[in-house]
């Protein structure tokens, strides 16, 4: 029997920047926000393992985990040339782009900000392994997981009393985002009050979600051994999960008397804190879940709303044989496998259905059911002198996203091309599928020094993108108070949603090496270096036949490089990691995923550490750990350009 506790606080503070675009080269506008983040997670683990003969062994576990995240943003959001402010004469204009400019009648939003996401995990297996005799083997194993989450978004907002503005010089910081010089003070409670002052139609917003996920799974592994010459065991089974997922959202717009105007003076437990970033000194603030009780919340109904809402299952079957092989060939030797899966997905989506003039929409449905076959063939070649020659080959899958299975459809009428359209997920969304090849030489020194190279190349058979295809939209109700002119021809329009395509790469090399310093010279024992490098290419548009868009995470070069030194109970580490630029997913304003490019980083970290070998602490050690010392930001500019930064995270 064995038990576990850990708990960890996390708090973390950062500082954001990020611009609203350049339009024509000048600042259209942007954010600026200090965000105090509070992480809380509690795991419990418990393991049973038992054995009461000689061919039956049984293991048990459990593991639950809570994690709560409290996020404090406070900050302001601005319009230049996208808002009330005017441009002065006299701005520092560099390759096309406006690099120093002032701006009259600046009125800022003021926001203070409340966001937390608060996770339940649990995880149940049960491992039954059974050996029948020296040639058989049998596994059984059930599993039960399941993950919750509770995640609120509170948005409230100040501004400037009627009657004042701000006059502020914007300049560019070549760090990667925009100092301000105000000439307001910000710290002044006494020039803000509570509203609506940019216009948004809300004195603030409230979006509460929840996620629910389950996964249910049973599995079968056979082993039989065998007396070949070529093949040393078969092993044969299969495996069934089922998963179901969730989303639920309810949002609110804040308002003070209506929504359409009205102010508040800044609540009481108003505070002002050090900002520190930006240009901007001090900032008035107040903590926003408290403020929630000045608003009246008016429930907001919206297809995008209603888009955010659904559920999807998928049932996986798969059966599965292989054989090991273990031989000899001349003067190597030869060990791997070779199989093959089936796998059967059935998988289905209930959402609802929204156009205009039905904001929550009407139920809908929609599923798939197909098969995929894998083969693998994996091979390992023993050389004299410690070498190895690794070579696989097979095809792989993964699922899709689930949210991109949903079922949920927004339609409508396009009057400007007198078109149905519509957008929304895909319920019959297939698995990625490639076929693999790797191939890879390595040669060991020793005990610890290693020098590698291999080779990788996927060919996909079927990949996931955007698509615009052509829809049927017979039985669709047409739009209220639609004018006989505008209604389409043809039933026939255009429909935007996850879909699969075919065709293109993803293919590449690495290099990886571990040399202990004292093979070159002996007075450096316990000294060593590992690095890593990786060059991949891909053919693949994300985007869509015709496109550039680079593939999702996919930076084409990345590198690890640690120097280290363990000796005499001592250890020391100092690591860098390197990714060229690439574009990734991240969260948007209405909480779903869209993509960005972000620039190239460089990460530095450190540990040290001492191990007490012997006498009364033996078996006690202590470790230091530093990561990104030198507090490189997260960011990423607009059109490459550094000059006009878009986002920058600094941690």
């Amino acid at each position: 029997l064995a038990l576990g506790y850990a708990r960890m606080n996390n708090p973390q503070q950062t500082h954001q920047f990020e611009s609203w675009g350049y339009p024509g080269g000048v600042p259209g506008g942007g954010k600026l926000y200090d965000i105090d983040v509070d992480n809380d997670r509690d795991g419990l683990v418990g393991t049973l393992e038992f054995r009461p003969n000689d061919w039956y062994t049984g293991v048990v576990d459990v593991f639950y985990s809570r994690f709560d995240k409290d996020e404090y943003k406070r900050g302001m959001e601005y319009g230049l040339a996208w808002g009330s402010a005017t441009l002065q004469p006299g701005s520092t204009i560099s390759n096309g782009t406006t690099t120093k400019s002032t701006w009259s009648n600046f009125r800022p939003v003021m926001r203070n900000d409340y966001n937390a996401a608060h996770d339940d995990l649990f995880s149940i297996g049960f491992n039954n392994k059974l050996e029948f005799d020296e040639n058989w083997t049998a596994k059984v194993d059930f599993s039960h997981s399941s993950a919750s989450r509770e995640e609120r978004i509170l948005e409230t907002y100040a501004g400037l009393k009627t009657g004042l503005s701000d006059t502020v010089t914007m300049s560019y910081n070549p760090d990667g985002y925009q100092d301000i010089l105000f000439g307001l003070d910000y710290s002044n409670i006494n020039n803000f009050a509570l509203m609506d002052a940019g216009g948004w139609g809300q004195d603030g917003y409230l979006k509460d979600f929840e996620v629910e996920d389950r996964i249910n799974s049973v599995r079968l592994d056979v082993e039989r051994s065998l007396d070949n010459r070529f093949f040393s065991n078969v092993q044969f089974g299969g495996n069934f999960s089922q998963r179901t997922k969730s989303r639920a959202s309810k949002e609110s717009k804040l308002c003070i008397v209506t929504c359409a105007g009205g102010s508040l003076p800044m609540p009481g437990f108003t505070d002002v804190s050090k900002f520190g970033f930006g240009g901007l000194a001090s900032l008035v603030g107040y903590d926003a879940l408290q403020a929630l009780s000045l608003y009246k919340l008016q429930g907001n109904q919206h297809a995008d709303i209603a888009n955010k809402n659904w559920e999807v299952e998928e049932k996986v079957t798969t059966a599965f044989v292989q054989l090991g092989i273990d031989t000899d060939w001349g003067v190597a030797t030869v060990k791997g496998n070779v199989g093959v899966q089936m796998v059967h997905v059935n998988q289905s989506s209930d959402g609802t259905a929204t156009y205009d003039g039905n904001a929550i929409g009407n139920p809908i449905q929609g599923g798939a059911s197909y098969y995929d076959f894998l083969p693998t063939l994996n091979l390992n070649f023993g050389l004299p002198a410690d070498q190895y020659v690794r070579f696989g080959a097979g095809r792989q899958t993964a699922r899709p996203r689930m949210d991109e299975m949903r079922a949920n459809q927004g339609y409508g009428i396009d009057t400007t091309r007198r078109i149905w359209s519509g957008s929304g997920g895909n319920p019959e969304l297939k698995s990625w599928l490639a076929n693999a090849y790797d191939l890879s030489y390595e040669k060991y020194f020793g005990t610890k020094g290693y020098v590698s190279v291999a080779y990788f190349y996927k060919d996909l058979v079927r990949y996931i993108y955007n698509q615009k295809l052509a829809y049927d939209f017979t039985g669709f109700t047409l739009p209220a108070n639609i004018s006989a002119a505008n209604i389409p021809a043809s039933r026939i329009g255009e429909y935007s949603t996850p879909a699969n395509g075919s065709g293109g790469n993803i293919k590449g090399w690495e290099l990886a090496v571990n040399v202990p310093l004292d093979m070159l010279w002996a007075p450096l024992e316990g000294f060593g270096f590992i690095g890593a490098y990786s060059d991949t290419r891909s053919s693949i548009s994300p985007g869509g036949p015709g496109t550039s868009e680079p593939f999702p995470g996919l930076s084409k070069y990345v590198s690890n490089m640690t120097l280290y030194y363990e000796r005499y109970g001592f250890s020391a580490r100092v690591s860098q990691r390197h990714r060229s630029k690439f574009v990734g997913e991240v969260q948007g304003f209405g909480g779903d995923r869209y993509r960005e490019t972000f620039n190239a980083e460089s990460v530095y970290d450190a540990q040290l550490g001492y191990d007490f070998g012997s006498g009364a602490l033996e078996g006690f050690s202590v470790l230091l750990q530093v990561n990104n010392i030198k507090n490189a930001p997260f960011k990423s500019s607009y059109d490459n350009n550094p000059q006009r930064p878009n986002k920058y995270f600094e941690y």
